[in-house]
């Protein structure tokens, strides 16, 4: 069985298992803790997901190859056609699909009780992540967009549809939260922005210094707008 890729924790590992499987509580909060006892052992395909999702935000969907994703996962050769027969390029658009379906999810269920809530959720969700990698790790969103090439160009409606779906989340939460309609879109935006590039500085800085910033500025805007 090939040996998983050594750059990439065990810890960040784990934390991308949950990310990808749907775990919302688990993988939301992105720990290094084993996984529980009596849970279900993932497949063959999961771990290939899980494997693309965490080699992603470590190096951008341009540095993940199939054998990365093997050596990662310890998938045999033959599961790459037996489960994607899309090969490489249906991996990375489902570990796209997976990861954005939980960090969208974590952030409709926090900012249900809030917006102050959904910001203070994105920044736990984030920090985890970051310190889980040993600041080696961003967003797997933006390592598909942001290196261009033809993952870029493949995926760029799924990206934004990930983006407009947190978009549409936040505008929601800015809504019940008083904010006139007129306001809410550009906000959402601003916030999203906010969190992507601190994820950046946070990761060349090794500091989550950006990233507490970031949410306390954006907590003191929403406040003095809202009063």
């Amino acid at each position: 069985m090939p040996t998983r890729h050594a750059s990439v924790s065990d810890d960040m590992h784990e934390a991308n298992r949950r990310l990808a499987s749907g775990d919302v509580d688990n993988a939301s909060s992105i720990t290094a803790e084993s996984p529980k006892a009596g849970s279900t052992k993932p497949t063959t395909r999961q771990r290939m997901i899980y494997s693309a999702i965490a080699l992603m935000s470590e190096r951008g969907s341009a540095g993940v190859t199939i054998d990365s994703i093997l050596a990662h996962s310890g998938a045999p050769r033959g599961s790459v056609y037996y489960h994607f027969p899309g090969g490489r390029t249906q991996i990375i658009s489902e570990a796209l699909a997976a990861a954005s379906d939980v960090i969208t999810s974590r952030i409709r269920d926090a900012s249900a009780q809030g917006i102050q809530q959904g910001l203070s959720a994105m920044r736990e969700f984030w920090k985890n992540l970051i310190v889980g990698s040993d600041f080696e790790a961003g967003c797997p969103i933006v390592a598909v967009i942001a290196g261009g090439g033809e993952d870029g160009a493949h995926n760029a409606d799924q990206v934004a549809k990930a983006f407009a779906d947190v978009q549409e989340i936040l505008v929601a939460a800015l809504v019940d939260e008083g904010f006139p309609p007129h306001r809410v879109d550009p906000l959402a935006r601003f916030i999203i922005a906010a969190y992507e590039g601190a994820i950046i500085l946070c990761r060349a800085q090794r500091s989550l210094t950006p990233l507490d910033e970031v949410t306390a500025e954006l907590a003191l805007l929403i406040s003095s707008q809202v009063d």
